[in-house]
């Protein structure tokens, strides 16, 4: 585990982060781009993750009451994207495997490499994604991307875990090994036996935890629940993760925290740094 620094900066759009050197190639960018998705970009490299850069969902679920219509504009196009080395997807929901997200990445980038879920190849073909560029990955595989960076997959139980009958995990956290900084995004997921233990034995230096936990609304119509504030505080005190980004909020009406428990959850006073991140702004990991 590393001490960093974390920065954090103003840029003009995502569009220019994204293809320009807009931002110093000295340590680690992270970026959101809304619900659960980041861009990650270390020594010219691209990484995204669960990118949902479009109206996909809005469209299968127009005319029922839980619409989908987003709360935040599309940040970034795919089309706007002049390249993308790897995405990763935790798991097949839309909002996290995107299919006019991924389809338009695979056919743009034919060198861009998919990290998937191995229970879910199937669907990411489906999805638009071209077979020779998919990473299948199973939890507790590592899968060497670069020369300085590694990426592990670990369970993730998006209320409860998904296994089929190959002991393939449809839900999965991603761990990114960056130049000795290990990254945590969790995909949808919440607390499960044996999860603190995991991540402080590899030594998590940032978490992007997903805090949108489950509305009464939620629970009435059985959707997949993620972490609640207290939960993801909980889990980054108990496995020693010193920095945390929190995610997948203010994109639906029906599975967000209102801008209070926001306000509350930045005016918290913890052992540990709490970012809640905002579209064209750049959060800058650098090892102390």
């Amino acid at each position: 585990m590393n001490s960093i620094r974390i920065d954090t900066l103003t840029i003009s759009s995502l569009k220019k982060f994204v293809n320009s050197e807009e931002i110093s190639s000295e340590g680690i960018d992270i970026a959101w781009i809304g619900q659960a998705g980041f861009i990650i970009k270390f020594d010219r490299k691209i990484y995204v993750i669960d990118p949902y850069l479009s109206d996909s969902l809005a469209k299968e679920y127009n005319g029922i009451e839980f619409s989908y219509k987003r709360l935040m504009e599309i940040p970034i196009l795919p089309k706007e994207f002049n390249n993308v080395d790897f995405v990763f997807s935790t798991h097949s929901h839309s909002d996290h495997m995107d299919p006019l997200t991924l389809s338009v990445f695979s056919q743009n980038f034919p060198e861009c490499r998919f990290i998937i879920p191995a229970a879910e190849i199937e669907q990411a073909i489906v999805n638009g994604i071209n077979k020779s560029q998919l990473l299948p990955i199973n939890a507790d595989q590592s899968i060497n991307l670069d020369t300085r960076v590694d990426v592990t997959a670990i369970p993730s139980a998006h209320e409860s875990f998904k296994i089929n009958e190959r002991w393939e995990h449809s839900y999965l956290g991603y761990i990114l090994h960056i130049d000795g900084v290990n990254i945590y995004h969790s995909g949808g997921c919440v607390p499960y036996k044996g999860l603190i233990e995991k991540l402080r034995k590899i030594g998590v230096d940032i978490a992007l935890l997903p805090i949108n936990g489950q509305s009464i609304r939620g629970k009435e119509k059985k959707f997949a629940r993620n972490f609640t504030v207290e939960e993801a505080l909980d889990l980054c005190k108990e496995a020693n993760i010193k920095n945390l980004i929190v995610h997948h909020f203010g994109m639906f009406s029906h599975d967000t925290l209102s801008t209070d428990d926001l306000v509350n959850l930045k005016n918290m006073n913890k052992s540990f740094q709490i970012i809640i991140p905002e579209i064209n702004r750049v959060y800058k990991l650098m090892k102390e």
